[in-house]
């Protein structure tokens, strides 16, 4: 914000954080207020708290709010219409038949956990559970079980990809702050990927379903489903085709953007910038929409008219996903426009913190703050890549420090990040349902990341 700077200090300011987020809890689990109504209301709240000018309260709510639903509102809307052809034509079905025939019955939720950690290499997380969404309904339908058994490993997943592993943007751009060798950085973030993975999504799912009672299964983002048999199915191949397509398009644009950090290629080629364009995930889902409606459509016989109701009906579901999203995402940008970012790391400026301690910690607070792991993780980076370079630290030790600052970008996902509302909406949940299961497993995510990092810090 222009000419505009906060005076507050970080007592008030962390305060009025702490009450914009318990008066948002109370109104929508206590009240029952509606989460997007709520959202709103706390935003507007928080930015005359905070000392926001009156007349530019409205253009930072504002502001905040499309530049969410840009990034969300295409990958959402493009994602569900995917999904819908493949749950629609019964291809989720015979990919969910053919898992549980290779795998067992027992074994489908660590399987589906296992295929999200590959496809989440190089497909972001919302992109890749969206895509996932329609095999594992399908799976749970097909096994008469509750949704979360089976669609928390595959979101874990995905979690643990999208923040340890580039080349997905944050550890890309905490290894460039920080000067780390990124082969390195990939290499030790698959290496911890699986182990943590299985502790903080596979056997916290477990753990959850005997302990919480969650909802079955229903229609989810893709409506009520139709169970009556499909006279002709697509192929096995056919649908993992086009599951693959996306994560293939994204690929070249990570794998490229990987390459150019790594300064292996040339990014103002025009060859680059146009692969990396078509990489680009709103247009890779766009891609991978039209060829489906091809490969899970027209091949099959059916009419243009019929494939767009199909498509129609995909978004429907998703419209109050797609708005709490964004709303999600006007109150993360209203805390840090207020300052919180910076009133907590001023306060962390005398703790006499190790270095990698305090990239963790410095993580954590803005991650609880404002809610967005990529911008906790890249600010956290940004804070602390000073220290790093100033110390005798060796190769793998700046490794280290950086997984453990996306270790702490990933802690206690809850009402002020984007992608607790989506998570909980897109599985089904309610807020307290989601507070129990979702940012306690972020929570383990961040922890068993952590001494992971740490591990590797001190044998390093």
């Amino acid at each position: 914000m222009e000419n505009w700077s906060q005076t507050m200090s970080a007592g008030p300011l962390l305060g009025i954080a702490a009450g914009a987020i318990a008066v948002l809890l109370l109104m929508v689990i206590k009240f029952r207020v509606h989460a997007f109504v709520t959202l709103i209301l706390v935003s507007l709240l928080t930015a005359f708290a905070a000392g926001i000018p009156v007349d530019q309260i409205v253009p930072t709510l504002v502001s905040n709010f499309g530049s969410t639903l840009g990034s969300v509102a295409l990958l959402i809307g493009l994602g569900a219409m995917l999904g819908k052809l493949v749950e629609s034509s019964g291809g989720a079905k015979v990919l969910a038949d053919r898992m549980i025939a290779i795998f067992g019955e027992k074994r489908a939720p660590f399987a589906l956990g296992v295929a999200s950690l590959l496809m989440g290499f190089p497909i972001f997380m919302d992109a890749g559970l969206i895509v996932m969404l329609p095999v594992i309904f399908a799976i749970a339908r097909r096994l008469d079980g509750p949704i979360i058994p089976f669609a928390l490993p595959a979101a874990a997943a995905f979690s643990v990809m999208h923040v340890f592993v580039p080349p997905h943007p944050g550890p890309v751009a905490a290894s460039e702050l920080y000067g780390a060798n990124l082969g390195l950085v990939m290499l030790t973030g698959v290496v911890i990927a699986f182990p943590l993975w299985y502790l903080s999504g596979h056997l916290w799912s477990r753990f959850a379903a005997s302990r919480i009672t969650l909802e079955q299964v229903a229609g989810g983002m893709f409506g009520d489903s139709n169970e009556e048999e499909v006279s002709n199915p697509p192929s096995i191949g056919a649908v993992l085709g086009m599951l693959l397509l996306p994560m293939a398009l994204i690929f070249m644009n990570t794998g490229l953007d990987f390459l150019r950090a790594a300064g292996m290629v040339d990014s103002d080629a025009g060859w680059y910038k146009l692969c990396s364009a078509l990489g680009e995930t709103p247009i890779a889902l766009l891609i991978s929409v039209l060829v489906a409606l091809w490969v899970l459509g027209g091949r099959r016989g059916q009419s243009g008219t019929a494939l767009e109701k199909v498509l129609d009906s995909a978004l429907g579901p998703i419209c109050s996903v797609v708005l709490i999203t964004g709303a999600g995402g006007m109150f993360g940008g209203v805390l840090r426009a207020s300052g919180i970012g910076d009133a907590l790391s001023g306060s962390l400026e005398n703790l006499g913190l190790s270095v990698i301690m305090a990239a963790y910690v410095v993580a954590v607070l803005m991650r609880v703050a404002q809610g967005s792991a990529t911008v906790a993780l890249v600010t956290a980076a940004g804070l602390m890549a000073p220290a790093v370079e100033a110390g005798d630290f060796s190769t793998m030790q700046v490794v280290a420090i950086t997984l453990a600052t996306a270790a702490g970008s990933v802690f206690a996902s809850h009402v002020n990040d984007s992608g607790f509302w989506l998570v909980g909406r897109l599985m089904g949940m309610d807020v307290k349902t989601t507070l129990k299961v979702w940012t306690t497993q972020q929570t383990l995510e961040s922890m068993l990341g952590f001494a992971m990092a740490w591990i590797v810090f001190m044998i390093f």
